[in-house]
């Protein structure tokens, strides 16, 4: 029993990171500009195809191809955020699902085309392929780099957010649009900033999850709802919250996998609609 609660917590964690990696990019994004975003695991998607593209033909290291994801996705996202997203920032939300589920779509039948419709995996350095010894008892060595990626993105989305002078600007953004403009600050820009940084992580998170789950075109489609599940939960715009969502229903579903074999998937929507039951807006939701 113990070992099996201590693999439940580690590979619990594991998970969890990675919901809260893809998710807090969507929860902020959501927060800030107001917007549904259902394209969001397109971009996790196309970062994992571009990792992998990386990696298997261009020859990039694998921590090189996580960085340069990042930096492309991101880039990139600003051309759909400036030619699409902001002409759609004071439609309903009915209008910007459809939008955005329509690009999700766009995007599974142009990687289907590009790369097929089979699962892709990579081959990750030695150094993460092995196991790590603590103790009596030996971790994975990449789940342990998701957690550390993980522990890190924490730290520094955190400090960026309350620590700096752009965090500020985007918190007063977040309570107060109107008189956030009236002070000079120019929301516009934040929007396009936000909106970059959240698709990098997604993208990130796209790329770590390969060695996890495989990739495949519906990854897009797939995985929504977990992210989505994390928004509502942990409550939009909050970096706390995705971290608790993430932490709660990624431990939630590794639990339940582990006891329930056969409904074990069944746990994380459970514990979702009870924790929204009584906290319809989530765990750091504003009333």
């Amino acid at each position: 029993m113990v070992n099996t609660i201590v693999s439940i917590l580690f590979d619990g964690l594991a998970w969890s990171m990675f919901l809260f990696i893809v998710s807090i990019g969507l929860s902020v994004t959501m927060g800030l500009m107001g917007f549904v975003n259902l394209a969001h695991g397109a971009f996790a998607m196309a970062g994992g195809y571009l990792v992998l593209t990386a990696t298997s033909t261009w020859g990039v290291p694998f921590l090189g191809a996580l960085a340069i994801t990042f930096v492309v996705v991101g880039a990139a996202s600003v051309l759909f955020e400036r030619a699409l997203y902001a002409r759609l920032y004071g439609a309903g939300e009915l209008d910007q699902v459809l939008m955005t589920i329509g690009l999700t779509f766009m995007a599974i039948a142009a990687y289907t085309y590009f790369y097929g419709p089979l699962t892709h995996a990579i081959r990750i350095p030695d150094y993460l392929a092995g196991q790590i010894n603590v103790g009596a008892r030996s971790f994975p060595a990449y789940r342990v780099f998701l957690i550390v990626v993980g522990a890190a993105l924490v730290a520094a989305l955190w400090y960026g957010f309350d620590r700096t002078n752009i965090g500020a600007k985007i918190r007063a953004s977040v309570d107060n649009r109107r008189m956030a403009q009236s002070v000079g600050i120019d929301v516009d820009l934040l929007f396009t900033i936000t909106f970059a940084v959240g698709s990098g992580l997604a993208a990130l998170g796209g790329g770590l999850a390969i060695q996890l789950l495989g990739l495949t075109p519906n990854f897009a489609i797939i995985y929504l709802v977990f992210f989505l599940l994390v928004v509502a939960v942990g409550g939009s715009g909050s970096i706390w919250g995705t971290l608790v969502g993430a932490l709660v229903l990624g431990m939630s579903d590794t639990a339940g996998k582990y006891f329930f074999s056969d409904a074990g998937t069944f746990a994380i929507y459970a514990v979702a609609v009870l924790i929204l039951l009584f906290k319809p807006t989530g765990l750091y939701g504003r009333e």
